[in-house]
């Protein structure tokens, strides 16, 4: 029986994430065995980590090849690279995933690139899709430069919305550009957002002014996404300027809440085949081993780089493919 490793928290450790042995995970008839090339790290769970206890294992997102197939004979064979998540623990050698969050991958596409989709490539999926027809409409984007951020810009252009980024400092600005925005805004107040406004659909990730300010600034009909508080938990918006605009609507997302309504399975099925038609790219701004953990981690929540940093799994088959 081949051994397991695993990311877990220790709190007695400088950066509270080690590589420990594990036990082998053991699948239920509807879960693949899958062997893990990449992982991609996320912020929800990175600060999870930070406050857990000793011994809890994080991880959301993975690429890898299937090791074992389901015992009910569903979902992707032996042998096939696939990408997928869970709730938890995916940071690992083996983990055992449902068929439901695990989808098999097109060639052109690397374990790289798949290992961001789960969470950040889904919840922009998601988000994006709750206006509706996107074709000529004008979408915001708050908190671009993110892994969220970018995927959301990205698909956003390729439903054919008019796609404004909005970035808090000025040199930020080339690169929501380069990802596709039409125009781009600095700041994060009402006064940055109203020369490019209404927006027909804002996904909001900031929290705080920035929420005020896109509530304030929605055409009739439209609706702003909230899925993260980056800058603050409160906000204190004109009430009367959002309602009497005209069935404006605020949304709260939940990417696991979403996931409900369509298996994960599908949604990752038509991020990967963007990516292989070179029609979606990663913004994969770190790679490095997963031995690296813990440094990743601080610089992802320092808010050292943008978009994406994925690390590579010890061992792994074809880790780099």
């Amino acid at each position: 029986m081949a051994s397991n490793q695993a990311i877990v928290v220790d709190q007695s450790a400088s950066g509270k994430l080690v590589i420990r042995d594990v036990a082998m995970p053991q699948p239920l008839p509807s879960e693949a065995m899958v062997r893990v090339a990449a992982i991609s790290l996320n912020r929800g769970e990175s600060r999870r980590a930070m406050q857990e206890k000793d011994g809890w294992r994080p991880g959301w997102d993975l690429s890898g090849v299937v090791e074992q197939a389901a015992a009910d004979g569903s979902g992707p064979q032996k042998g096939r690279r696939v990408v997928g998540l869970l709730h938890t623990g995916a940071w690992a050698q083996y983990v055992a995933v449902p068929n439901h969050a695990l989808t098999p991958l097109p060639d052109a596409v690397t374990f790289a690139q798949a290992a961001t989709l789960p969470i950040a490539g889904l919840t922009a999926l998601y988000a994006l899709a709750k206006r509706g027809q996107l074709l000529h409409r004008r979408v915001l984007i708050t908190g671009a430069t993110g892994g969220v951020g970018d995927f959301a810009i990205q698909l956003a252009r390729v439903a054919g919305a008019h796609v404004i980024a909005s970035v808090r400092r000025v040199d930020q600005a080339a690169g929501v550009r380069q990802a596709g925005a039409d125009e781009v805004v600095i700041g994060d107040d009402l006064a940055a957002f109203a020369p490019c406004a209404p927006y027909d659909l804002v996904v909001e990730s900031v929290g705080g002014k920035t929420l005020a300010a896109a509530l304030g600034t929605l055409a009739k009909d439209g609706v702003c996404v909230s899925l993260g508080v980056s800058a603050a938990n409160e906000s204190t918006f004109d009430a009367r300027k959002f309602f009497a605009t005209g069935r404006t609507t605020l949304y709260g997302f939940i990417i696991f809440d979403e996931m409900q309504t369509e298996p994960a399975a599908a949604g990752l099925a038509r991020l990967a085949g963007l990516i292989a038609a070179g029609k979606l790219t990663p913004r994969i701004s770190v790679e490095a081993p997963w031995t690296q953990i813990a440094d990743v981690v601080r610089q992802l929540l320092d808010r050292k780089f943008p978009g994406k940093a994925v690390l590579h799994v010890a061992g792994a088959p074809g880790a780099h493919r």
